[in-house]
């Protein structure tokens, strides 16, 4: 069987934003773990309107371009793992539009979460997509990246410099999000 496919969707379109050198480190250390075929995916470039769609999403009857194209692109994904900032307590809403687009889609697939932020890491806002993916039917796990005071961790060049926490905590939740990937694809297939 094919390895699943993991995309790393990069939830921030800011004007000199963190969540790309993040997502670029995490997408790395995927890549590192050979679980996964893995994609990045960033919701800059995939530039979706605010939902303007005239049906809803559960009857799969897309009218435009973009859509019918984020659809073909969240279908093949077996995994997903969001990079995302927090704003004020919560995720982004370029990323709450991005997961209102679609519904079939997103079902019965692993969710995984990078955060980063000030003290918080983030953790208000995976608290907040925890609630909507599960509404998707997604199964999140329990384990996360979470990154406080994040520029603590970037260096001149822009990158990510990530300590062993960071790893460590990339490598147990690209392991769980493996396990359940397996078993939600017997899902999906059946």
């Amino acid at each position: 069987m094919d390895r699943p496919v993991l995309q790393v969707i990069v939830a921030s379109t800011r004007p000199g934003r963190v969540a790309r050198p993040v997502a670029d480190w995490f997408h790395g250390r995927a890549v590192e773990s050979g679980a996964f075929q893995v994609e990045l995916i960033d919701l800059a470039e995939v530039a979706l309107p605010f939902l303007d769609e005239p049906n809803h999403p559960r009857l799969k009857q897309y009218v435009n371009a973009h859509t019918k194209e984020w659809s073909a692109t969240v279908e093949r994904g077996d995994a997903f793992v969001f990079v995302t900032p927090e704003y004020n307590h919560s995720f982004t809403a370029v990323l709450k539009n991005a997961l209102d687009y679609l519904h079939h889609e997103w079902q019965h697939k692993a969710a995984g979460f990078v955060s980063y932020g000030g003290v918080s890491g983030g953790t208000r806002a995976v608290n907040g997509l925890r609630q909507v993916v599960s509404t998707l039917k997604m199964v999140p796990v329990l384990e996360a990246v979470n990154i406080p005071f994040f520029p603590q961790f970037l260096g001149e060049d822009g990158t990510l410099h990530p300590n062993d926490v960071m790893n460590t905590a990339a490598d147990t939740m690209l392991a769980e999000l493996a396990k359940l990937t397996g078993a939600l694809r017997t899902l999906r297939e059946g």
